[in-house]
């Protein structure tokens, strides 16, 4: 984490297409255009399984498309391209239309991207209608999702034309204003010279041709040269990523030797309001209580009050004014308040309270099966050993313990054959995710000891260098490399020191 500091994670479909379409002249362009046509499913879509194909493959779509009008690239480019818009529109149309049309899933900012591209793909269609390679499309229109519309899109855009200022949490998704994005007021680089933490939003708010000593065109450049073309949905990640590598390692307690700057870099991060998951925009609870939450289990605790803001009354919000409510960031505010509460002071009357709330809180949000969902992970196993492991450690209610034997009974259910758990197939993320909520269980019971034991055999067998599926929510779905590693890793560490046979 050191070497690389502002983190690392899978390079997005989504956001490299954002930059073909808005930075042509940044380094690297001709390979992200082949890394887009290479990245192409067969089945013409884009993206993860299920509706998470939505976002990449308009995002894809768009950025062919800009580029024959460009006229970018060579003769055999270009007839590549063809084949791959027709077959990209042909799987998205049939996403759309078809008898299994779903809306798409709860990521950040769908209702405005999914409008915008699909209003870009028709202008797109309209110039170049005359291509022999697109005449099917001359007429076709792509309709939105069931449920989504151009209303809040239109809001935004409004708020543009007014001269009112944007809310903090859009700098992240800034390209969807288009052309109106740049040098919008009230937004600009920040940190190492990004907007939003995004690379779309930094290139839409630099607009063509940035001259070369642009704070933002740097940062676009340094991203280019360490993922080789393609870019990540967000960068830098560097307290989202020491945070929950820290805070998982520490608390199945790996033996490590953190350096001091890993410990002060995470101190230093924390202002009045918490920190952010990226420079550039607002702080929320859940960065913030998992950096609590690994500080105080390096044994620096901060005064928890800073989450104070956060509090509904109910439950915690990712940040004010969010919509809807999220069962990890609340677990994982349960830890950081649960693991403050030995250390008493001023807060200790709130803490008390608010651990209470939260544990009631995350019981109602169990599913009747016994998982939890989540808005920021596709797999179910993700949220479900978060909030086991929170309500395990500091839920002290029978309750809370029955509900952990609930989310047992449902892990122990969704084991497949070859020791592996996983949403679409086994992944190493995934199995550890199982692992450890199996591990939360307060007694040992032999169908767990012989699932742990088939889980130990097959993670035995994985690479956990390799890349495994994109199963975290950020505009498209994405993997933060070393959290998952830590992970897994930590999983394998828990197999070992536990008598898996006992």
């Amino acid at each position: 984490m050191l070497a690389a500091p502002s983190g690392r994670s899978s390079p997005s479909v989504y956001e490299t297409g954002r930059l073909v379409s808005l930075a042509p002249w940044l380094a690297g362009h001709d390979e992200r255009i082949d890394w887009l046509l290479r990245r192409q499913r067969p089945d013409g879509a884009w993206g993860g399984p299920d509706g998470y194909a939505l976002v990449p493959t308009l995002s894809a779509i768009e950025a062919l498309l800009t580029t024959l009008r460009r006229d970018d690239g060579g003769p055999a480019t270009r007839d590549r391209i063809d084949d791959a818009v027709d077959r990209g529109l042909r799987a998205l149309h049939a996403a759309l239309t078809g008898p299994a049309a779903a809306p798409p899933p709860d990521l950040p900012a769908t209702d405005l991207i999914v409008p915008a591209l699909t209003e870009l793909v028709a202008e797109n269609l309209d110039a170049l209608r005359d291509r022999p390679g697109l005449t099917r499309w001359r007429a076709a229109r792509l309709p939105l999702p069931e449920g989504m519309d151009h209303r809040r899109l239109a809001g935004v855009r409004m708020l543009l034309a007014g001269g009112r200022p944007l809310p903090e949490k859009l700098a992240h998704a800034l390209e969807v204003v288009g052309p109106a994005a740049r040098r919008v007021a009230g937004f600009g680089p920040v940190g190492p010279g990004t907007v939003g933490a995004s690379p779309a939003a930094t290139a839409a708010w630099l607009g063509p041709e940035p001259g070369a000593e642009e704070p933002g065109r740097a940062y676009l450049e340094d991203l280019v040269r360490q993922y080789g073309g393609p870019v990540p949905s967000a960068s830098p990640i560097t307290v989202f990523e020491r945070s929950w590598v820290l805070g998982t390692l520490t608390r199945a307690g790996v033996p490590i030797g953190v350096p001091a700057a890993l410990t002060a870099g995470l101190r230093a991060a924390l202002g009045p309001a918490g920190t952010p998951t990226g420079p550039g925009l607002p702080a929320d609870a859940d960065t913030t209580s998992v950096t609590l939450y690994a500080l105080a289990r390096l044994g620096h605790p901060v005064d928890p009050m800073v989450l104070r803001p956060y509090d509904t009354g109910e439950h915690f919000c990712t940040w004010p004014g969010e919509d809807g409510a999220s069962v990890t960031t609340n677990a994982h505010v349960l830890d950081a308040l649960g693991q403050s509460l030995p250390h008493g002071g001023p807060a200790t009357p709130w803490l008390g309270s608010a651990v209470r709330r939260l544990t009631r809180w995350l019981l109602d949000q169990q599913e009747p099966d016994g998982r939890w969902p989540d808005r920021w992970h596709a797999s179910p196993y993700y949220a479900t050993s978060c909030a086991a492991a929170a309500l395990s450690e500091y839920g002290g209610t029978e309750a809370a313990r029955q509900s952990v034997d609930r989310a047992v009974a449902w892990v122990l259910a969704g084991q497949r054959a070859d020791g592996s758990w996983g949403r679409w197939a086994g992944s190493a993320e995934e199995t550890a995710y199982a692992v450890q909520t199996l591990l939360a269980a307060e007694r040992r019971s032999a169908p767990i000891a012989a699932a742990l034991a088939r889980a130990e055999s097959w993670l035995s067998t994985v690479d956990v260098d390799e890349d495994g599926p994109e199963l975290w929510h950020d505009k498209d779905l994405y993997r933060p490399t070393l959290i998952v590693q830590a992970a897994v890793l930590t999983a394998r560490w828990l197999l070992r020191s536990a008598d898996v046979d006992d």
